[in-house]
């Protein structure tokens, strides 16, 4: 079953009724009706098109926090072989939003992180909707460091709101483990790459895409505050998220253009949420070829790519 966003119910009424039509045909034998259903998937495919060529910022944001998006473990077990997975910060506990794990990407063995935001009531639940605890964020340091001493690239595949912002995580030190986090990313002896693949959402994202490159797919968002909490904070009112996720630059082009991330990776017609698995493969594809790229640079040229780049994040674009 489709699950249809606000600004694709004109869709959702089209793509129903073809899928009625063709419903009373499977009951009625002898009834014809795919000329009809054809006529209204033509329609709707036409309308889909409209739809998805200029979406505003926050219908992106709709798009990117879509509950069928493909997820890290969606990634993770159609990209990677011989996964392995690593759990706990050898401190606390582990933080089942932050899974990581030692595998091969054609090949090539890599350390991949990611947030995992669950796909159904429970497993949301466990995974505290890809909210990560500090636990989360010294889990990724730890697996991190084990990188960098073995030489293995690191893959980081980001999806999430922003970090827990709960009484315990922050007693726990939330904000200590985020920036350690970033400064672990930043120290990297190896090469790092970065794909936010739904929401980027604050630190809790940051922690995570300090990398040598970052990918953003097409209608991902990666920003400081969630729209709703930016319109709370400047306007007293939630419902002004529309002008708030305008106003935040918060969509792969605007980022593209500012020099925030490097690539953006093309979605299939309609989101990564309606051909899943073209999706992957093609992140799949840029995380290759990201790799191949860093792979000619030595250590010392690896740090100083990073730091340059992190340096000079904001500087383009800023003129238009």
């Amino acid at each position: 079953m489709t699950n249809y966003l606000e600004f694709e119910k004109s869709l959702a009424e089209i793509e129903g009724k073809a899928e009625e039509l063709r419903a009373m045909a499977r009951k009625s034998e002898g009834m014809d009706v795919e000329k009809e259903a054809a006529a209204l998937d033509k329609k709707a495919d036409g309308m889909l098109r409209d739809l998805y060529k200029n979406l505003t910022p926050w219908q992106k944001t709709q798009v990117a926090r879509h509950p069928d998006r493909p997820h890290c473990r969606d990634y993770v077990e159609a990209l990677f072989d011989e996964y392995t997975p690593l759990a706990g910060d050898r401190n606390f506990a582990d933080d089942h939003a932050v899974m990581g794990g030692l595998a091969r990407l054609n090949d090539r063995p890599v350390m991949v992180i990611g947030h995992e935001k669950g796909n159904d009531t429970r497993t949301r639940i466990e995974r505290n909707f890809g909210m990560a605890r500090p636990e989360g964020y010294r889990k990724a340091i730890r697996l991190m460091e084990m990188a960098s001493r073995f030489g293995m690239p690191v893959v980081t595949l980001v999806d999430t709101p922003g970090a827990y912002p709960g009484k315990g995580a922050e007693e726990r030190g939330q904000s200590e483990a985020i920036a350690r986090s970033t400064q672990m990313c930043l120290r990297l002896r190896v090469p790092m790459v970065s794909v936010v693949i739904g929401e980027g959402g604050s630190g809790g994202a940051v922690a995570f895409a300090t990398a040598n490159r970052v990918a953003m797919l097409e209608h991902s968002i990666y920003s400081v505050i969630s729209p709703e909490g930016c319109a709370s904070i400047l306007w007293k009112d939630a419902d002004k998220m529309r002008e708030a996720a305008e106003a935040l630059r918060l969509t792969a082009q605007d980022l593209r253009k500012l020099g925030v991330i490097d690539r953006i990776i093309t979605e299939p017609l309609g989101g990564a949420q309606r051909a899943p698995q073209d999706a992957i493969a093609s992140v799949g594809q840029e995380i290759a070829a990201m790799l191949d790229e860093l792979s000619q640079l030595d250590e010392a040229a690896l740090l100083d790519d990073r730091r340059k780049k992190f340096l000079d994040m904001g500087s383009k674009g800023l003129a238009a």
